[in-house]
């Protein structure tokens, strides 16, 4: 039996992602491959994919205002990642990807990946399946309080293919810059790509191979 998720509507859900993440909210909607949840404070779009488990009942102790003002995404047709995607292009937005937040703004959405540009790491490819939430800024409202001519919305200067593979076939032989740098194993210059193996040369010239499935972002040093 399928769960009738209209009824549950404006309801509230807590939710479990991937990665021990839990969120509580009402929810506003449900698409094909998302769901739409109001925390109290925002609208999250969740793809999902990484919703390992959700319930309706037993959370009457989490307070949640009611929201008074509809999501800014509003759709007037059936939702999915893809349409919420192309709808948020050029707004202000938080993603949530590689167990942190980043801010900025999407400039691309190619087949399983989409192009994101951070003031802070500036142009990013992320694939779809690694997008845990999206949660756009409200009107006016500027990532780190810059101001329009400190972060201007323009196109990136990437040249971009359809897929991430494809992408990132564009700068072998060039540094990159996997998940944020968090680890010195993923900061170095890309060698080759073959059958979703990454070869990255580090700073101390030893060779490692990264499954490509398990790079969630990557950014390029020498890309202005």
């Amino acid at each position: 039996m399928s769960i009738d998720f209209p009824s549950f509507i404006s309801e509230k859900i807590r939710l479990e992602l991937s990665g021990g993440h839990f969120l509580h909210g009402i929810l506003i909607d449900k698409g094909s491959d998302i769901l739409v949840v109001y925390d109290g404070k925002q609208y999250l779009y969740i793809p999902d994919f990484h919703v390992q488990s959700l319930s309706f009942h037993q959370i009457e102790e989490v307070e949640i205002d009611r929201p008074n003002e509809s999501p800014i995404l509003e759709q007037s047709e059936a939702i999915s990642l893809r349409k919420v995607l192309y709808n948020a292009k050029g707004m202000f937005t938080e993603i949530f990807v590689t167990g942190q937040s980043l801010h900025g703004y999407i400039t691309s959405i190619m087949n399983n990946y989409f192009v994101f540009y951070s003031p802070v790491y500036k142009t990013m490819c992320i694939p779809l399946q690694h997008l845990k939430w999206l949660t756009p800024y409200n009107e006016g409202q500027n990532p780190y309080g810059l101001s329009q001519q400190d972060l201007p919305l323009r196109p990136t200067n990437l040249t971009v293919a359809r897929t991430f593979e494809e992408q990132l076939k564009k700068f072998t032989g060039k540094m990159v810059v996997f998940d944020t740098g968090k680890s010195r194993n993923k900061i170095g210059k890309l060698q080759t790509i073959d059958h979703n193996l990454v070869e990255l040369v580090l700073a101390n010239n030893e060779t490692i191979c990264l499954n490509l499935h398990h790079v969630k972002t990557v950014h390029f040093p020498n890309l202005q």
